[in-house]
């Protein structure tokens, strides 16, 4: 049997702002970009959609906010996840703490999870999948909500942070003591997940890359990942996106976004798909399982 390779290119963030909104356009229409997850709570949300609308071969799933973000639901029904603005904490590791520790903060998540999937169902598109900001859609917590929530908003895929870490430092040796830690962490939660995700038929990529080069994904890394690619399917996932006054608020200062939407966009990048015999695919195809149909 063909020992098929097959690629998702996603970017986070979709809705974040009117910039990043038009970067994600620019690395779809122009590039290799085939996946966005849309921040139903970001500033250009109804941009987001209109784009989205407009250009229907774009798959678009759910990018869940919990941290760092401003939630959907009203301050009275998440009155301890949220400040007196409405904005999560900022800390990701003390607010995964709280979340595992803190029991009667559960329904409180779940009414958050629920508001950001009903405001996406608003849109009419189809959820082709669910990620969630800074990975928390991996917290043991949270991803229980989401697989109990995923039935009723009819959530079929899912991305799995696992990235093979040998080749990302062997790409990119910088940052090493950082990405050993992630690389730990997000594989023992992707574990973890990966057996329940089987139980409630949700699919997920194969593989992964972009979790150790958030912000910094070059031409280079992208060329060295693809003339690598694992059999299976892979999922790299990007910040791709210009750069405007929202953008900078919320995102670290040394992201290099319009620098991932020019290597999205590279021809050399399309030509080394076409010499290495990948082929792209959308979560949207992997949710619905068209994949079945034509070997694996």
């Amino acid at each position: 049997m063909r020992a098929f390779r097959r690629l998702i290119v996603s970017a986070d963030d979709f809705g974040l702002s009117p910039a990043v909104n038009a970067g994600v356009i620019a690395a779809h229409r122009d590039g290799i970009l085939t996946d966005a997850s849309l921040m139903v709570n970001g500033a250009a949300f109804d941009d987001a959609v209109a784009l989205a609308r407009a250009n229907p071969t774009l798959s678009v799933g759910v990018h869940l906010v919990l941290v760092q973000g401003r939630a959907t639901a009203p301050h009275h029904d998440i009155p301890d996840l949220v400040d007196d603005d409405g904005l999560f904490r900022t800390n990701p590791v003390t607010t995964g703490f709280q979340y595992f520790f803190a029991s009667r903060l559960s329904p409180q998540i779940e009414r958050e999870v629920r508001a950001q999937l009903d405001k996406f169902a608003t849109t009419g598109l189809e959820l082709s999948h669910l990620d969630g900001h800074l990975n928390m859609h991996m917290h043991p917590t949270v991803l229980a909500i989401v697989l109990r929530l995923a039935p009723a908003y009819r959530l079929r895929a899912l991305r799995l942070p696992r990235e093979p870490l040998a080749l990302s430092l062997r790409l990119d040796s910088r940052a090493a003591l950082r990405k050993i830690a992630e690389s730990a962490t997000f594989r023992t939660l992707s574990g973890y997940a990966a057996r329940r995700l089987a139980t409630h038929r949700i699919r997920h990529p194969d593989h992964l890359f972009g979790l150790h080069q958030s912000g910094h994904l070059t031409e280079a890394y992208l060329h060295g990942v693809l003339d690598a690619l694992p059999v299976g399917t892979t999922e790299i996932y990007t910040h791709a996106g210009f750069v405007d006054d929202e953008a900078r608020r919320w995102r670290p200062s040394d992201y290099q976004t319009a620098a991932e939407v020019s290597a999205l966009t590279s021809p050399s990048v399309r030509a080394a798909l076409t010499r290495n015999g990948i082929e792209r695919i959308s979560y949207r195809e992997l949710a619905n399982g068209f994949l079945d149909d034509r070997g694996s």
